[in-house]
């Protein structure tokens, strides 16, 4: 088994553009042209090559690119009991379109009464493990499955199985220690809790959103979302490594909100458990680095410095003084380089093409060399 740990010099967050035969085996199996099971070969096929890519172009960790998702959060809990889904029919306010993604809403009490799907897809993964590479698992935070159901959009549904957030949230807990058992079981060691929570706590909308009066009036909010986050990084196993991975929205090159890091840095940055933070600062919407002075002890900051929202390649000049801009404020040896998110964290995929994606992790991993040495 791999004893690499993640994040490394030159990283990516997990998930990639969904190749055209891909896309169209699903659309044959919705169409009743193909089994499960013919569908499920394909998917296999394309993690495979997905991983050999990955490997090829000299990347550390690899994943099965989220290939076998529709979203990159929600079929994570589709796979617990109590969570029931439709197709939706209005979406998420996104800037630019709506986010097409299911609505998703309680329909139980959330608990685990079989391995989840996302154990098996992780084995699979794990069989490309070599001296140079290892698995990793990504799935949404704590925090995030808990603002699923506590929104205002779905309390109604919640509030018929739960009198309180503190009891939802202890039954999440539980969630997510059965799976993380299973996953190290599976010989998982690194996983990464992408979250776009702390995202929208910093824009300013959040006060609306939230019912609250100012930022301070948030706290509440973030240290239910730190601690809930810190629960479940706290009971894993000691030799897991568990990033996170903070999100401001990536769907069909389109984004959920903005802001710099600085009104939720305190308690993100300073009280959260994480190993590493892979953050967005891809535009000016994510703000300066001056947040990062707030990152406690040794944990790790993997700057998102390289967009996947554009096909146009970055100036590396330009990175690299960035990178020396952060430098200032959190030490070079604890600073790492990756794009700011996913290609494809939605299987609808942003808007530019497999060689445009693969350019641009050429174009971290030539930097991260230039900067840190090879």
């Amino acid at each position: 088994m791999s004893t690499l740990k993640t994040p490394f010099r030159y990283d990516f967050v997990g998930s990639f553009l969904r190749p055209q035969k891909l896309k169209d085996a699903k659309a044959d199996f919705a169409a009743g042209k193909i089994t499960q099971e013919e569908l499920d070969k394909i998917i296999d096929d394309c993690v495979r090559d997905i991983v050999a890519k990955q490997k090829a172009a000299g990347f550390h960790a690899i994943t099965d690119g989220e290939f076998r998702r529709k979203f990159w959060h929600l079929d994570f809990m589709w796979g617990f009991d109590g969570v029931g889904h439709v197709e939706t029919k209005t979406g998420l306010p996104f800037h630019g379109e709506a986010a097409m993604i299911d609505d998703t809403f309680l329909v139980g009490k959330v608990k685990v009464s079989k391995e989840h799907p996302f154990v098996e897809h992780f084995r699979f993964v794990k069989q490309f493990e070599d001296e140079e590479t290892v698995a990793k698992q990504t799935i949404h935070a704590p925090a995030q499955f808990l603002a699923q159901f506590t929104m205002p959009f779905n309390r109604v549904e919640t509030e018929k199985y739960y009198s309180s957030d503190d009891e939802l949230a202890d039954d999440i807990v539980k969630a997510y220690a059965s799976f993380i058992d299973d996953l190290y079981k599976a010989g998982c060691r690194n996983l990464q809790l992408d979250d776009c929570t702390w995202g929208m706590l910093a824009d300013k909308t959040a006060t609306l959103v939230y019912g609250k009066k100012t930022f301070e009036g948030l706290k509440e909010v973030q240290k239910l979302y730190k601690d809930i986050n810190n629960r479940v990084i706290d009971q894993a196993p000691e030799d897991m490594i568990i990033n996170t991975h903070v999100c401001r929205g990536n769907f069909h090159s389109t984004y959920a909100s903005s802001g710099a890091y600085t009104p939720v840095a305190d308690v993100l940055f300073g009280e959260e458990n994480a190993n590493a933070y892979y953050l967005e600062f891809d535009d000016e919407r994510s703000g300066g680095f001056e947040p990062l002075a707030k990152v406690s002890g040794n944990k790790k900051v993997v700057l998102g410095l390289i967009t996947t929202k554009s096909p146009v390649l970055e100036d590396k000049a330009q990175v690299i003084a960035r990178i020396r801009e952060a430098e200032k404020f959190a030490p070079l040896d604890r600073l790492y380089l990756s794009p700011q998110c996913g290609f494809a964290s939605c299987e609808i995929g942003n808007k530019l093409t497999e060689d445009e994606q693969w350019a641009k992790l050429k174009l971290v991993k030539e930097i991260a060399e230039e900067v840190w040495g090879k």
